[in-house]
């Protein structure tokens, strides 16, 4: 409801969350109501949004943010509201008119992949002709992909960033999946990523009630290394300082919005870690060590630092600094030494080298 948005806004003002980097707050499906106006607009569900989109969004506006709204590029929505098939410019020109500054455009109820594929070239378009600077989120990869490999270099054409894979859930089977997945298909998806155009890996899902503390740590970390949209799907007026802390915590988002905008990739993999890097602006790297065991203690992973950066990261000798589970320098290293990491079951050490 609008009254819903209107206190999330409020919270991210006055606890901290706008001044950490989230701008956005985002509507998601079931905004609508059941049928378009006479007009053939979109229109926001009367009971639940009384004042209308465009009154939200100035709200939203006035407080230093920016607010996302939802649509679908079929015929219905995932839940069953109206879908922006026929009507991408009419839609288009209805968010614009309302203010709005993203739209998620998922991916239900389209009769073929081609017409699919039309509908998300054609909403680009339509956004871009409003002359409103909109955020451009797709589906289009993850609906494609059970039939054809897509077309990322067409995809980063059209949009600002993409899902190749289902949804999160608040739980570690779900975060684990969605690493295991990004991990199997780094070689066709990281390459692509860049300013203007990102993967995405989902929402955070840090604050709810799923993920222990060194899964959320997990999460934080690795949408830094993977260089994901940080949007968080959480209850900001019932949030542990826990959670808070890691949520806004400066030198994760740094890393995560680091400007050189290069994803990070899995560099190896045993039976109880995976070591995962990212470059980063200023010839450093950003390094996450996973313990993926769900059993026994805090373990020890040791690898030589040769190992990153292709041999550049720390030749002939560089500075190490944890950034996760907690901030700490550790000084600095040869080029020839070898790092041990201690990692808790199922958490993760972030470090930038």
């Amino acid at each position: 409801s609008e009254q819903l948005f209107v206190e999330m806004a409020d919270r991210m003002v006055a606890d901290g969350w706008r001044d950490a980097g989230y701008e956005f707050i985002c509507i998601d499906d079931c905004w609508m109501a059941p049928t378009r106006d006479k007009q053939g607009r979109l229109q926001a569900d009367p009971k639940r949004f009384p004042g209308g989109i465009r009154k939200l969004a100035d709200y939203v506006h006035s407080q230093g943010l920016k607010l996302g709204i939802y649509s679908d590029v079929g015929n219905k929505t995932c839940a069953g509201f109206p879908g922006s098939y026929d009507h991408y410019e009419l839609d288009a020109q209805t968010f614009a008119s309302w203010g709005v500054d993203l739209l998620k455009f998922d991916g239900c109820n389209s009769d073929s992949l081609e017409l699919l594929a039309e509908g998300y070239r054609r909403m680009s378009l339509a956004l871009n002709k409003t002359g409103r600077s909109i955020v451009y989120s797709c589906e289009w990869p993850f609906y494609l992909r059970p039939v054809q490999q897509p077309n990322y270099t067409e995809i980063k054409h059209y949009c600002n960033h993409w899902r190749n894979f289902y949804d999160v859930y608040d739980s570690w089977s779900s975060i684990k999946s969605i690493l295991d997945w990004t991990a199997l298909h780094q070689d066709t998806i990281v390459n692509i990523a860049g300013p203007g155009g990102w993967n995405d890996p989902d929402m955070a899902m840090i604050g709810n009630f799923g993920l222990s503390w060194d899964q959320s740590v997990t999460q934080m970390a690795m949408w830094a290394i993977m260089a994901a949209p940080l949007f968080m799907s959480n209850d900001l007026r019932h949030i542990s300082p826990e959670a808070k802390c890691l949520l806004q915590n400066k030198e994760v988002i740094a890393i995560n919005q680091d400007p050189l905008g290069k994803q990070g990739y899995q560099l190896t993999k045993d039976k109880n870690f995976q070591l995962w890097e990212r470059p980063l602006s200023g010839r450093a790297y950003a390094v996450a060590v996973l313990n993926h065991q769900e059993i026994g203690g805090p373990q020890n992973f040791t690898f030589s630092l040769t190992f990153l950066g292709n041999g550049l990261a720390c030749n002939p000798a560089c500075s190490i600094r944890q950034v996760l589970p907690a901030s700490r320098d550790w000084g600095v290293y040869s080029w020839i030494s070898s790092l041990s990491v201690e990692v808790n079951p199922t958490g993760t050490v972030l470090l930038k080298v």
